[in-house]
């Protein structure tokens, strides 16, 4: 089983590390917050997490195998003794890691800018433009009715 954990710890580290140069960062986080919330026993984890990304992302280190290396083997050994330590089960890292694997292998989606303008006409209040909206209140001041007579 050591063995067994040593390599799921070591799969988990590899993707979360991996995860953090994507758009798909800010969930890994919260799943690791999560993770770790339930352990209750990490309470500086998340600064650790911005802090490792940030040397990951810096423009001086950012292409550093060392600096890779160095984030992947400190969240292997941290996730690796929680669950050693008891306070996380196998079963509880096996399932952050498959969803780690999940937001890995998502399709990357396109965050291009959409600007649209309307031309024309009279519009009183909002206009959207949308797939699907629901749960939406809008409160619009009417001009005032005009006296054409």
């Amino acid at each position: 089983m050591d063995s067994e954990l040593a390599a799921l710890a070591a799969s988990g580290a590899t993707t979360l590390v991996s995860l953090m140069a994507t758009d798909s960062w800010t969930h890994a986080r919260e799943l690791v917050g999560r993770f770790l919330a339930r352990t209750g026993s990490d309470t500086t984890a998340i600064a650790d997490l911005d802090d490792a990304r940030s040397r990951l992302l810096d423009d001086d280190t950012g292409a550093d195998e060392q600096v890779i290396t160095d984030v992947r083997t400190h969240w292997q050994v941290r996730l690796r003794r929680h669950v050693e330590a008891g306070s996380a089960t196998d079963s509880e890292l096996r399932a952050l890691v498959a969803s780690f694997q999940r937001l890995a292998a998502a399709p990357v989606t396109s965050r291009d800018t959409v600007h649209n303008d309307i031309h024309g006409g009279v519009q009183h209040g909002p206009v959207i433009q949308a797939g699907r909206i629901t749960g939406l209140t809008l409160h619009v001041n009417r001009p005032p009715a005009s006296d054409q007579g």
